[in-house]
């Protein structure tokens, strides 16, 4: 993602009070704003950058962007190195950036996605995550319907043959993918499961071009599925939500409805827990 920049126009102060300065919004601690600005600069650069630079990006003076890198790089939060005295992100900010990681509650940060995804849809949403070559769901929230699909939590599903699964698979790198399908291949679970390796394959590419999976009664008799991956910082998948319910209410139209619905809030999840939307495919 791109940013723009733009130098705000000279205010003239009134009398008795300081100027305004750029970086500094009311109520907030102009030096450490200024200090986090440089922090996620050189963040987004990722190969470092000179001090010319830095001081570009946030729109400060040379001078006072050295000072702030200075205090930075003695706390241990940046760091320069190599022949043009680049400045990088240092060790510090990373333990922090690990600290929010370690801390962090998929599930229960997840709940109340999947609780607006059941509202609206309509239908039960459910999590999983991905164990070796499976899936097993962690999380559920029931919709209102009399009839509705449930699953039992710790249960297990295949990458192949479910909503969830095949929006895990679909994620995964190819070499991945083959790895698991030479090691379980496609077993057969109903008329309608995928057995065929080159009708997989074609699967999990619409899947990844267009952000959702599609279950057609491949797992169980009379149950479509919709489901997207959620991925963490590294952009690879930390899990999948998906909506399930009873055929006769997931018409074909509904199910192309539904997608865009779940793909869209699996990305908005995906940023509200650190990670990386792996968009375009």
């Amino acid at each position: 993602m791109s940013h723009r920049f733009s130098i705000p126009p000279r205010i003239l102060p009134r009398r008795g009070r300081a100027p305004s300065k750029p970086g500094a919004p009311t109520g907030q601690v102009q030096s450490l704003t200024r200090g986090l600005s440089i922090l996620e600069a050189l963040a987004r650069s990722g190969s470092g950058l000179t001090l010319t630079d830095v001081a570009h990006r946030v729109q400060l003076p040379p001078s006072t962007t050295h000072r702030l890198l200075a205090t930075l790089e003695k706390m241990g939060y940046v760091h320069q190195a190599g022949d043009l005295g680049l400045w990088f992100i240092g060790l510090q900010a990373f333990a922090v950036g690990t600290t929010f990681l370690a801390n962090r509650d998929f599930v229960a940060e997840s709940h109340a996605y999947m609780h607006r995804l059941m509202e609206q849809a309509g239908e039960t949403a459910n999590l999983a995550i991905l164990d070796g070559t499976e899936a097993v769901f962690v999380a559920q929230v029931q919709c209102h319907e009399m009839m509705r699909t449930l699953v039992k939590l710790g249960s297990r599903v295949p990458l192949h043959a479910s909503g969830v699964g095949k929006a895990l698979f679909a994620a995964l790198p190819d070499a991945q993918v083959d790895a698991i399908l030479k090691v379980k291949g496609l077993p057969r679970i109903t008329e309608n499961t995928i057995v065929a390796m080159e009708t997989m394959w074609a699967a999990l590419r619409v899947i990844r071009q267009r952000g959702y999976s599609f279950d057609d009664e491949e797992h169980a008799r009379s149950t479509r599925c919709v489901g997207a991956a959620i991925y963490d910082e590294h952009a690879e998948p930390l899990g999948a939500i998906s909506i399930a319910g009873p055929s006769a209410r997931l018409s074909d139209e509904r199910v192309r409805h539904l997608g865009k619905i779940v793909a869209h809030l699996a990305e908005e999840l995906t940023l509200h827990l650190g990670g990386r939307w792996p968009h375009p495919f």
